[in-house]
């Protein structure tokens, strides 16, 4: 064996270099060639199908790994020696490990990544166990809601009275399909030694350290009757909504949930995502998200209406400051909204701001956050801040001090803090907190922008903040009035909810938007990666098609006469992106289903209406003004596209650079991120 792996060492080195060699002539040969020729021309033929990929926008969000960039390569047609050159270093380091293996004698153990390894304080699991799950081989990848259950149930113990700390359900072992489910070797030993409170269940862990999602027998009213419980009660209201999918993320059925008397504050989430089109497009998205509020049916109740980013911080400050003078300390808050428009992240950000009592803010654990809708399974709470006259006067003699601060006044760690919250969004906020439990001074919240969107919160840090404090006695508690995170109410067409685990991390934009416009005559065809088709059906004049989704979602244009073979050939593959998997994997993927839309062009400087992708986001038409546009859109029927007018970023094909040569694509400008609460250096 060793011998054999020495010979295909030997080839695979001779192989790679000759490939190299190769690759760079053909190159320098097609430049060559291009250079004699002297062609510059921009116009689109629709029968080179594969200059119209453009998979290389991905760098704009963050750097591809190895794997990511084989695939760019391989599908745009060029760069063949560059990925040539990767993919045989890739397999050379593969024969160099075998051929160490072997020289040394002995066969590796598998790592900690080949299979879960929960050694720490929420799931410390007996070795014994441990080694039982080694001994099962994992064939393929696993569908969404199969990811393998650790340890054992037991019917026969009695459900705790205590809840998850990461999503509010109740503790237990009886079933593993249930919400709050610990492995019963776990659970018993948790509940004889007194230490369950604290405790997470298997599926937060799952979703905070392994970002695997276990499927749940919950149903859809079953959220909804947790969201009722605020009928009954004394309370405001804020309903968060997802800024990247307006009317969609918004609740229909408001008053129904929460009761018609309640006041409602509404809160645009993710606005830090949103590219600006315009210099007021931020008292454009306030009118236009308070009109959806009127559709909808609630538009009496809303008392006030703020645009924020729980994952920045832009607006946390003033939305506290907006709840301590108007609700001031009547009643309890309720956080509602749909699933995945950002309410944990929310809870998370105000859980250590002014809004939170300071002695309970380092004693509570953060709610549970992913990607994957319904996180939270129950009502997570933590008590409200009272705003007496001396604390609110505390509070706004440090928000006066933190306006006059300059960047070059900042400390070095703050500073780098901030820069890199203003590469994740266009809008960053400072938030912090005037009375910290256990010191003098007041801090600001230490954000990182990766653990509010995911849950990783550094769980040894957290627990060995709460040992440091005092946490909160009876007598903090008493007559205190709650702030309570409940579940996500599931929409009945989402795009989410038809993909796996990994391709919801894809579809779902976790960082600033980069518009990316392309333009297209009649007989012409958009892919959304394999989730959606947009046909050009009918028109005198081109026009463009500026898509708004995440940079790991591939667009593909080629021409409507080819486009039922490119989907049925490279759906599932690297082309298209999402779903992944083959075709096996679309098997499991619903049929696309057309839907036609008749536009009417605007000018070509704004837009005349969006395509909705729901969750996935949208794709603005910018047509020449009176023209008419026949569209057809291909999508799955759960999915819940449509159009949207007028459009949220009507001006947006105005971002983009140069028109890309012999291609249907323009370059993608990304704007720099804007740091508020903060005094501009003087030059």
């Amino acid at each position: 064996m060793l011998k054999l792996l020495q010979v295909s060492f030997r080839r695979h080195v001779w192989r790679s270099v000759c490939s190299a060699a190769a690759g760079r002539g053909a190159a320098r040969g097609a430049a060559a060639a291009a250079r004699r020729a002297g062609v510059r021309s921009c116009i689109v033929d629709t029968n080179l199908e594969e200059q119209f990929v453009f998979l290389d926008c991905a760098g704009l969000e963050e750097e591809p790994d190895e794997e990511q960039q084989l695939r760019v390569a391989s599908g745009s047609g060029s760069g063949s020696g560059s990925g040539s050159d990767r993919q045989h270093r890739t397999h050379l380091r593969a024969l160099e490990r075998q051929l160490q293996v072997l020289r040394d004698g002995a066969s590796q153990e598998p790592g900690p990544d080949s299979f879960m390894d929960f050694h720490d304080e929420d799931f410390p699991l007996d070795e014994s166990l441990i080694k039982s799950q080694k001994k099962k081989k994992r064939k393929g990848a696993e569908p969404k809601g199969e990811h393998r259950v650790f340890g054992t149930a037991d019917a026969g113990v009695a459900v705790s009275d205590t809840s998850c700390s990461g999503c509010g359900a109740l503790l237990h072992c009886a079933a593993a399909d249930l919400p709050g489910f610990l492995p019963s070797e776990k659970f018993k030993v948790l509940m004889a030694t007194g230490k369950l409170g604290g405790a997470t269940c298997q599926r937060c862990h799952l979703l905070t350290h392994h970002h695997k999602a276990l499927h749940l027998q919950l149903t859809r009213d079953q959220y909804r009757d947790v969201v009722r419980r605020v009928r009954a009660r004394k309370a405001l209201v804020l309903l968060v909504v997802d800024l990247l999918d307006p009317p969609g993320s918004l609740v229909p059925d408001l008053p129904d949930l929460v009761g018609t008397n309640k006041q409602v504050v509404v809160l645009g989430n993710k606005v830090d995502l949103l590219p600006a089109d315009a210099p007021n497009y931020l008292q454009r998205l306030k009118r236009r998200l308070a009109r959806c509020c009127q559709d909808a049916g609630f538009g009496t109740q809303v008392a006030d209406l703020h645009l924020i980013s729980a994952k920045t911080g832009f607006g946390l400050e003033g939305l506290v400051s907006a709840l301590q003078r108007s609700w001031s300390y009547k009643g309890d808050v309720f956080l509602v909204g749909g699933a995945n428009v950002g309410k944990s992240t929310l809870f998370n950000a105000l859980l250590e701001s002014d809004y939170c009592r300071s002695a309970a803010a380092s004693a509570l654990r953060r709610a549970t956050i992913s990607p994957w809708p319904g996180t939270t399974l129950e009502l997570l709470k933590f008590p409200i801040t009272n705003p007496t006259p001396y604390r609110m006067f505390r509070r706004q003699n440090r928000l006066k001090e933190a306006l006059q601060q300059t960047e070059a006044e900042l400390p070095a760690d703050e500073l780098q803090r901030l820069q890199r919250l203003s590469r994740h969004g266009y809008l960053v906020g400072r938030v912090g907190q005037t009375f910290r439990s256990g010191g003098s001074r007041s801090e600001e919240i230490q954000f990182d922008p990766d653990s509010l969107a995911f849950g990783e919160d550094g769980g040894s840090q957290k627990e060995a903040a709460v040992g440091s404090h005092d946490k909160p006695n009876a007598s903090d508690l008493k007559d205190a009035h709650w702030l309570y995170d409940t579940p996500g109410i599931l929409r009945e067409r989402d795009i989410l909810q038809l993909l796996e685990d990994q391709e919801v991390r894809s579809v779902v934009p976790t960082r600033a938007i980069v518009p990316r416009t392309f333009v297209l005559k009649p007989g012409m065809t958009l892919f959304v990666g394999a989730l959606a088709r947009i046909d050009f059906l009918q028109g005198r004049k081109s026009c463009w098609f500026s898509v708004l989704t995440s940079s790991q979602v591939p667009v593909h244009i080629t021409g409507l006469d080819k486009a039922a073979s490119v989907y049925e050939r490279h759906a599932g593959h690297a082309l298209l992106g999402v779903p992944a998997g083959g075709s096996e994997r679309m098997q499991r993927f619903p049929a696309l289903v057309p839907q036609d839309f008749s536009l009417e062009g605007r000018g070509y400087l704004e837009a005349t209406a969006d395509i909705t992708l729901s969750s996935a986001g949208w794709v603005a038409v910018t047509a020449m003004s009176g023209e008419l546009v026949e569209l057809r859109v291909h999508g799955p029927e759960a999915a819940g596209f449509g159009l949207r007018t007028p459009p949220l970023l009507p001006h947006v094909a105005s971002l983009k650079g140069e028109r890309l040569r012999k291609s249907a694509a323009y370059k993608p400008l990304r704007a720099a991120g804007q740091i508020h609460n903060l005094k501009p250096s003087r030059n």
